[in-house]
């Protein structure tokens, strides 16, 4: 094989650029591309997916050549990261955020910067007056639907940037009345589409071809719209491959870039007469914004979504579409298609025999994985955005907002959710300093009561009741409190679990998310070796000198509902440091433990046996010599017997779970020895 283009369909080839250039500057409309009586083809029609709706009935039009190319069916990964520089190269010129340049920009400019400044307080100004007249006149329910469509048709007419507040607002049910969602769940992909004329001269523009040389077949008009760029369904030609083609929107960096420097500029004005914000506005919005800028350059998407695919998509259960390059430039995206509903929709999910929570658990299972084993995760996961296939598994879309939690944060974040689990608030707030909240100089012990008011106030009974929006108003309302600066990839990291929350809402209005995850914290904590866990589950479990078998007994317990909890791991971290040289202090408790674990299980076992006597025959057999046994109070028989039996019930959750190996306590009595 001497070039790559041996490999890739023909418009690929550098030998005929020059010609198709010139074919494209006086192409006729792109009605001419397709035949003036379009045709269904049964190959690829039918189905949802790629954020679609129904579309059983959709028609695509055949293009005008339908001969067949052959090329060979498996491409080496030499050729496909050849097509993947050819698509960098076709996204070179692609914009990045800058604020300096947004500034020189827009700063000349203040008649287009002032226009826009009132067309969004006239747009979101015109529904509060709305809303006030509603509430002073009781109106507030009788008029809910026409609000909803009001606030709707705002976000959409402002543009893509409240199109995306919108969207994060449609999957929090706890936030906005069912007949808002109902409306602004239709932002996310029932948005206006632009014409298809200009998304088809878009596909030749940027991948310098026509379409006829790339598909045998395109939908007549998109399938989905959403904020930034619409899809289409099309079959390639060379391959006959069914894939989704979504295509950037015209004119969208001038919108988005206006509107973040306003929005910055408003940041500005928060960070400086705002002080009850203590967090840095602008930073947050720069965060934000620079994920956005990303999303509009859809080779970067392409790479996301291929190495979320390499991380995450080894689960029998959850699915990533493969990525075109060849026909993939930073303006047209060609993506394998997927056959799905939408996560929220529930009827249609259960009409296919799956069920909605399972799915959920795969969803927040996944979810876990991505924030907190290997730190890259889906910072978008609307319900466009997560389809049930037939099949059952979860399949993500959308890979253009993605975030990173740094290594040290995944630790703390684990170790935080199990102290604030256990109530361990001096834990909790020592935490804040892995988390980089706080600066190594500030004093923790003032924010510790403050941890406690909340969540003694707020819990009746455990902590995993709450839903995770109540844990995060509380957390928020310590935080405004002291001096905390919460990191800018922080919010990403709430706005993706709080969007999973809301998902799982429309399951079951009851669903906990933090109690569905606990069993991954539970095992991550007690298999993880990182030393920050190894280091918070010690602390755990001893206390004064103690061991705390009720803690380990409740770790346990949740860590086997974990489908990757494996026994044979457990412990082994303690275990690790007990022998090493850094544990002497732990061998001294561990001695200490062991001997009185040895007694009260011997002990127990007496008391057991001599209160299964009959008291007759007790009395004739000790009071002529009575034993240690016979002096101990009742309240020290009962805590050996409960010792005993709490070491008992330890001993079977591990021997009943799989691959359990009791070699893996010897270190143990390699200690006592």
């Amino acid at each position: 094989m001497t070039t790559a283009t041996l490999s890739v369909p023909c418009c690929v080839v550098a030998a005929t650029s020059g010609q198709r250039r010139g074919r494209l500057k006086g192409n006729p409309p792109r009605a001419a591309l397709v035949e003036a009586k379009p045709r269904p083809v049964p190959a690829v029609t039918g189905g949802s997916g790629n954020g679609g709706g129904d579309n059983a009935a959709l028609t695509l039009l055949r293009v005008r050549d339908s001969s067949s190319s052959s090329v060979p069916s498996f491409r080496d990964r030499a050729d496909d990261m050849q097509a993947e520089a050819r698509a960098m190269a076709r996204a070179a010129n692609a914009s990045v955020y800058s604020p300096e340049l947004l500034a020189a920009k827009y700063g000349s400019r203040p008649i287009k910067v002032v226009r826009r400044a009132l067309e969004i307080f006239a747009g979101l100004g015109s529904l509060a007056l709305s809303l006030w007249l509603d509430q002073v006149n009781g109106q507030l329910d009788q008029n809910q639907r026409q609000r909803a469509v009001h606030l709707r048709k705002t976000f959409t007419r402002l543009g893509p940037t409240f199109v995306k507040i919108g969207q994060g607002l449609s999957t929090r049910p706890d936030l906005c009345p069912p007949q808002y969602l109902e409306e602004l769940s239709q932002l996310q992909d029932a948005l206006p589409t632009f014409p298809d004329a200009e998304a088809f001269s878009c596909i030749e523009r940027e991948l310098g071809c026509p379409l006829d040389s790339i598909f045998s077949s395109l939908s007549a008009s998109p399938i989905a719209a959403a904020s930034l760029g619409q899809v289409y369904k099309a079959q390639l030609k060379y391959s006959g491959q069914v894939v989704a083609v979504k295509v950037q929107r015209p004119g969208i960096e001038e919108a988005i870039g206006l509107d973040f420097y306003l929005i910055r500029g408003l940041g500005f004005l928060i960070n400086k007469y705002v002080d009850i914000v203590s967090s840095d506005v602008v930073a947050l919005i720069d965060e934000f914004a620079r994920r956005v800028y990303q999303e509009l350059n859809y080779v970067q998407e392409g790479q996301n979504a291929r190495r979320f695919k390499k991380l995450y998509a080894d689960k029998e259960d959850v699915f990533v579409p493969d990525i075109f390059w060849d026909y993939t430039s930073g303006k047209v995206l060609t993506m394998e298609w997927v056959e799905g509903v939408k996560l929220n929709e529930q009827d249609a999910i259960e009409r296919q025999g799956l069920k909605v929570l399972d799915l959920v658990n795969t969803g927040i299972q996944c979810s876990l994985r991505q924030l907190l084993e290997y730190g890259y995760f889906h910072a978008d996961p609307h319900p466009g955005n997560l389809l049930a296939t037939p099949d059952g598994k979860l399949a993500f879309l959308d890979f253009g907002m993605m975030s990173e939690t740094p290594e040290q944060a995944r630790s703390a974040i684990i170790g935080h959710v199990v102290h604030m689990v256990n109530r361990d608030y001096e834990a909790m707030a020592r935490d804040y300093y892995a988390l980089d909240f706080l600066s190594p100089d500030v004093d923790v012990s003032p924010i510790v009561p403050a941890l406690r008011d909340f969540f003694d106030d707020a819990l009746n009974s455990t902590v995993s009741e709450l839903n995770f929006k109540t844990i995060v108003d509380g957390l928020s309302n310590v935080l405004y409190q002291y001096p905390f600066n919460v990191p800018a990839y922080y919010a990403l990291i709430l706005r993706s679990l709080t969007v999973l929350e809301g998902l799982a809402l429309y399951a079951d209005p009851n669903f906990k998310v933090l109690a569905a995850s606990y069993p991954y914290f539970a095992k991550r904590l007690l298999t993880d070796s990182n030393p920050y866990l190894r280091d918070a589950l010690i602390e755990l479990l001893f206390k004064d000198g103690r061991f705390r078998w009720n803690r380990l007994e409740n770790l346990l317990v949740q860590g086997k509902k974990d489908r990757d909890f494996n026994a044979k791991d457990a412990l082994q971290p303690v275990l690790k440091l007990l022998l090493g040289p850094d544990g002497e202090d732990l061998r001294v408790l561990v001695i200490k433990e062991a001997v009185r674990t040895t007694e009260a299980i011997v002990l127990g076992s007496l008391v057991e046996s001599y209160n299964s006597i009959p008291s007759l025959i007790r009395t004739l057999i000790f009071n002529a010599n009575p034993t240690s046994l016979l002096v101990m109070s009742s309240a020290e028989q009962e805590s050996m017997l409960e010792l005993r039996a709490q070491v008992l019930r330890i001993w079977e959750l591990l021997r009943s779970s799989d691959n359990f190996d009791p070699s893996i306590l010897q270190p143990i009595l390699q200690v006592r020895i």
